[in-house]
Order: structure tokens, then sequence, then C-alpha cells
């Protein structure tokens, strides 16, 4: 059971009670028929083999108030395409799936990418952004929720606790954003957020200052989690990282274009869990390791922006700072744990915490190496500027893929 307590400068909504789901989503219902509720759902066709995603789509089909289910589909060839029609047909609401490995929309893509505007490499950030712009395109949903697809704990009760702070007409929230306790079989998980954001923000707080972009991000509880909401309005000029840096770089643009009271965070599991990714040690392309030096350069970006200068010896303070307030956290975990019965690894903690600091100083070399390195996605609003009927052949695309499957 939450607490109340407002920390920071976010609006936090908590699960202070344990409402009737059928109670909210009756709410929703009503909610939605004068603005209309949708949920993308970026999918790997790997996803569509394990276990997390059946019952995901098993929940997702009791939902009564989805208006529209946009699912980005990756990785996948034909035959796996006409699978996944088959996989998500149990679907009860009206629903499409973004064939991104397709002829079709690789050929809208191709076009992109001569015009500079298409997304740099493949990834979840891709994914996420066609599926935006899917949205935009159809113009059937006012408000939209996100989450992966890989979650081994889901209810549609987080589904619900996401979409309600942007889809209550009397609520004035662009944006949500959810969080929970990384709690699974008995261990504390969520190394990155525990071990690298934190304390990485901590530090950047002690090296410049307390900025407010500091403050912001240090407001939310789960910074890196992959389930968010928002309004339509929000996707026309967002750019969004392509890199790992993705959850960062929503709340970045998020602060950038709103005031802090129409953004807001809420508790929508007791309990998370998902796939674990690999800590990689000795791979700097793979896992954990590409992730922290992907967020850490996502970070190091806008402070730039805002006019902070960085050098060698700046990282190197960084570093230092971070390892010092890094290493004090896993103390803090590890006492957590043991009061609560859960078991915490303190020399696997400290290890990922040296990995991190490591990669610090790589992600430092990175961005002073590659200045003009440009890793945002275009917005949308610029993709339609440039190429005015980019919506309907998006639309197009989409649909004859769908008829194409349904005519064999």
């Amino acid at each position: 059971m939450g607490d109340f307590y407002q920390n920071g400068i976010i609006t936090t909504l908590h699960h202070l009670a344990d409402r009737p789901i059928e109670e909210v989503e009756a709410e929703l219902v009503r909610f939605g028929r004068k603005r209309p509720l949708a949920l993308i759902l970026p999918s790997l066709f790997s996803e569509l083999e394990g276990p997390a995603l059946s019952h995901i789509i098993d929940e997702i089909s009791q939902v009564p108030y989805l208006s529209e289910v946009v699912i980005g589909l990756d990785r996948a060839d034909a035959d796996q395409f006409r699978f996944a029609r088959q996989f998500f047909s149990k679907l009860p609401q009206h629903h499409r799936i973004l064939w991104n490995d397709g002829p079709r929309l690789r050929a809208l893509d191709a076009e992109l990418q001569a015009l500079k505007l298409a997304p740099k490499e493949a990834g979840k950030g891709r994914n996420v952004w066609y599926c935006m712009g899917y949205i935009l395109a159809t113009g059937r949903a006012e408000s939209v929720a996100l989450h992966d697809c890989d979650v081994t704990t889901y209810n549609r009760e987080m589904l619900a606790r996401l979409i309600y702070p942007v889809a209550n007409p009397q609520f004035n929230y662009e944006f949500c954003k959810g969080f929970y306790a990384r709690v699974s079989d008995g261990k504390i998980n969520g190394r990155v957020s525990r071990l690298l954001v934190t304390p990485l923000l901590r530090a950047l707080k002690k090296v410049f200052g307390e900025i407010e972009y500091l403050q912001f991000l240090d407001s939310f509880r789960y910074p890196l989690a992959g389930e968010f909401s928002f309004r339509r309005d929000v996707l026309t000029d967002i750019r969004i990282p392509s890199d790992w840096g993705l959850e960062i770089g929503v709340l970045s643009e998020m602060h950038r274009n709103y005031a802090n009271n129409r953004l807001c965070q809420v508790d929508i599991a007791d309990q998370y869990d998902h796939k674990h990714q690999d800590l990689s040690l000795d791979d700097m392309q793979a896992g954990l390791s590409k992730m922290s030096i992907d967020i850490t350069k996502s970070l190091f970006r806008k402070l730039a922006t805002q006019g902070h200068t960085f050098n060698t010896e700046t990282f190197r303070s960084v570093k230092a700072t971070y390892y010092r307030i890094a290493l004090d956290f896993v103390e803090t975990y590890h006492n957590d744990a043991m009061m609560n019965g859960l078991q915490l690894d303190i020399h696997a903690e400290e290890m990922a915490v040296e990995m991190f600091s490591r990669n610090i100083i790589t992600a430092g070399e990175q961005f002073l190496c590659n200045p003009m390195e440009t890793p945002f996605i275009p917005s949308w609003s610029r993709v339609s500027s440039a190429m005015p009927d980019v919506f309907d052949r998006l639309i197009e695309a989409v649909e004859l893929d769908h008829q194409e499957f349904m005519a064999e």
C-alpha cells in the first residue's frame, strides 16, 4: 500500500485503496465516449513466442474502454506477420499491426530516409515513433497509453491506472508516467534505475547545482519505466531518441514542452517484472552496458542544450561523485532488502556500479568526439510539413497489409 507523500516537483498519484477494477473501467468507458482511448504495443516478433505477451493479450481482451489497439511489430518476415495477425485476432477492439519490416512500410521509410526524416536505427524508439504517427494519422483516439510487451506480472488494472489520469476530463494532465516497485521472486530488480540513473542525477546536481531539469527528472520514482500515457496533441511536436535513451528522452521533451502541473506519475502495480537484460560486462554494444551509455549520453546532451559545458575533467568529476553516491545506495538497498526478507547480492550490485562508472567516462568521450550527433527522430509536425501526404500513405500501407492477409 503506497503512502500519500508528494516529493519533488511532479504530482504523484498513489495507490491508496483497492478500488474495484470494474468501477474504474466503468468510468473510463464514460470518459471514452467523448475522449476515445487507445493503446500502443511496441513488440518484437520473439515476444509473440513467449508467455508474457499471450497473457497480456488475454487481459487486454477483457478491457471495455479501448477504441483502438496499435501494435508495432519488429523483426518479422511475411510468415511471421501472418502468425501475428492470427495471434492478435483475439482482440475484440479495433486493432491494426504496423509491420515495420514489410515492403510497404519499408518503402515509406526509405523515402523518409532520403529526406533525412526517418529514424536512423532500428529499435524500440523507431517502433514507437511509427506507432505514434499512425495514432496521429487515424485521429481515432484522444488519450493513448503505451506499455511494453514483456511484462510477466501484467493485469488489466495496470492499464486502467496508467491511462486514467490523461483520460479523465476533470484532470489537466497531458502526460502520465507509470511507476512500480521492481520486486519479484524475492529480489529487488531495476538495476539501471536504482544504481545508475538516480545516483547519476544526484551526482550531476553536486557538480552543476540544483538545476530545475535535474530536479524534474529526480522527481520521477521510476524514470526508466516503459509505461506512460498522453493526450494525442503531445505527439505532434515530440522528438524522441531511437536508442536506449527513449524513456529519458520522452521525459526531457515533456519538460521542454509543458508546465510541471500538466504532468504526473501514477502507481500502477505493487509488483512488476519483465524480461531482464544481461549486464554485458565485456560488451559495451549490448545489454545493460549499452543501455547505460545511451542513457548517460542523453542526459549530457540535454544539459548541453541548456548551456552547460562539458570537458574531460567534468566527466571525471561526475564519475567520481557518482561512484561514491552509488556505493552508498548499494548499502541502502541491501538494508531495505534484508528488512523485507528479500535477496540482494552486494557483489553483483557493486560490479554493476563499477561498470556504470566506466561507462560514464565512455559516454562522455563519445559525447565529445561526436558533437554533430543527432540521435533524435524528427517530430511528426516536421515530417508532415516535408511530406504532406505522409499520414495518408501510412494508413494506406497498414490497411493494405491488413487486407492482403484477410484475403488469403
